[in-house]
């Protein structure tokens, strides 16, 4: 703005203004899909929250009403192979709905492997919806939804746009990642629906983690989906068609946190504050982009400092040149505190994961960025399990192993042009 005021004003006019879905979703509409059958149950007794998980289950609740379930049974998975397998499976058995939320779905090999899944689920009668981020699908071929639309199913672009990154709109992206079958089986994670996220791309290994809930927890999930689904439909679903009695099938705890402009907090980033804040032996962190602010810096210096055994994990090489460089800028400043930082090398790190102290963990479509804990419309789910959380320490170990560990000597030592890239490039981290 100082050099270029009027073209300042146009970038501003185009990219700074906020959008919030509250001013097009009525709280009303809001409160009457949260104030689902779902939450007719009684909700879970504190004095059965597992120790030291309290304050997180309550903070997550009172941010966006999604209570805590118990009797989940929550599988892990690492690859997009796995997943996809699974997922396709799960579809195929479905007897009353699909519901399907992404920030990408592209009209590739997977794409129409799922297409095809889902027409032939709409001919049998099943209810099959499906949302898109118009963004993050752009360059998907029109004719792919229309066909879609053709064979019965009900499908919406999220925010449409006319110019991808010339939009008001640019800065408010559906990023999350969302199945729902039946209201009884939920995925969600990291993966979306395209090639590359089964290593058929620039990165012949795609390291990413997804989970499948089954259980009472996949209320949160459908909630979430009916409330981006009435914002691009004005279709209000509440019946308690979506969220049947359920038993239990599992041990494990899990709520299902949103966050983006639609609401009152940054909830997941506080919960990401309250984790790592009040973890006393380790915390192991995933991201394929770790551009943290200022306060999120602080709380994973001050664990550090504190003795608490503090990991970061993140690509050794990104889909994107100067969010890499950003990205590098900050890694001295967590290893001076003792943070250790790994680079995974065997492909790509696009996992979005922190597990700590045996007790918590948490998987989803969330960054360690400010574009995802601010402006982008996010989902995570946190499992409350000792067990599922050694599974997810133990999967950082074995990923530990295709990572080469940073010295921070060494690091510090870097020549000082490439410090000085990676700190301009670090200026645009709040637009990556």
């Amino acid at each position: 703005l100082v050099f270029l005021p009027y073209l300042g004003l146009i970038l501003y006019i185009f990219l700074g203004q906020r959008y919030r879905k509250k001013k097009i979703i009525s709280k009303k509409s809001i409160r009457s899909i949260e104030n689902n059958p779902a939450y007719l149950y009684e909700e879970l007794d504190p004095a059965l929250y597992p120790d030291n998980c309290e304050g997180l289950i309550e903070l997550l609740r009172r941010n966006n009403t999604h209570p805590v379930f118990s009797g989940n049974e929550v599988r892990l998975f690492t690859n997009g192979k796995d997943t996809f397998e699974a997922l396709f499976e799960d579809i195929r058995k479905a007897r009353k709905h699909v519901h399907l939320d992404y920030y990408i779905i592209e009209s590739g090999h997977i794409g129409y492997q799922l297409q095809e899944l889902l027409i032939e689920k709409a001919k049998q009668g099943i209810e099959v919806r499906v949302v898109y981020d118009d963004m993050g699908s752009w360059h998907t071929k029109k004719r792919f939804f229309q066909e879609m639309r053709d064979a019965g199913i009900q499908v919406h672009p999220f925010l449409r746009v006319l110019l991808p990154y010339l939009s008001p709109k640019f800065n408010y992206r559906n990023h999350r990642k969302i199945v729902v079958i039946d209201g009884e089986i939920g995925y969600t994670g990291g993966l979306n629906v395209a090639d590359r996220y089964l290593g058929k791309g620039k990165f012949k290994v795609w390291r990413d983690t997804h989970v499948r809930i089954e259980g009472k927890g996949v209320y949160g999930l459908q909630t979430a989906f009916l409330i981006d689904w009435y914002f691009v439909s004005r279709q209000l679903l509440t019946s308690k068609f979506y969220f049947p009695d359920l038993i239990e099938k599992g041990s494990s705890l899990v709520q299902i946190a949103t966050s983006g402009p639609d609401t009152d907090w940054e909830n997941i980033m506080q919960a990401f504050f309250s984790i790592i804040g009040k973890a006393k032996r380790y915390v192991y962190l995933q991201t394929p982009y770790f551009l943290p602010s200022e306060g999120l810096l602080t709380v994973l210096q001050t664990a550090a400092l504190s003795g608490v055994d503090v990991r970061l994990m993140v690509p050794s090489k990104t889909d994107t040149p100067i969010t890499a460089q950003a990205m590098r800028s900050h890694f001295s400043e967590v290893m001076d505190a003792g943070v250790k930082v790994y680079l995974y090398k065997k492909g790509f790190l696009h996992a979005k994961t922190l597990v700590a102290d045996d007790r918590i963990s948490t998987v989803g479509s969330t960054n360690f960025d400010y574009r995802s804990f601010e402006l982008d419309f996010e989902v995570n789910a946190f499992m409350y399990d000792a067990s599922f959380a050694h599974l997810m320490k133990e999967t950082f170990h074995n990923d530990m192993n295709d990572c080469t560990l940073l010295d921070p000597a060494v690091w510090n030592r870097r020549p000082r042009v490439v410090r000085w890239t990676e700190s301009v490039c670090r200026l645009f981290g709040p637009l990556m």
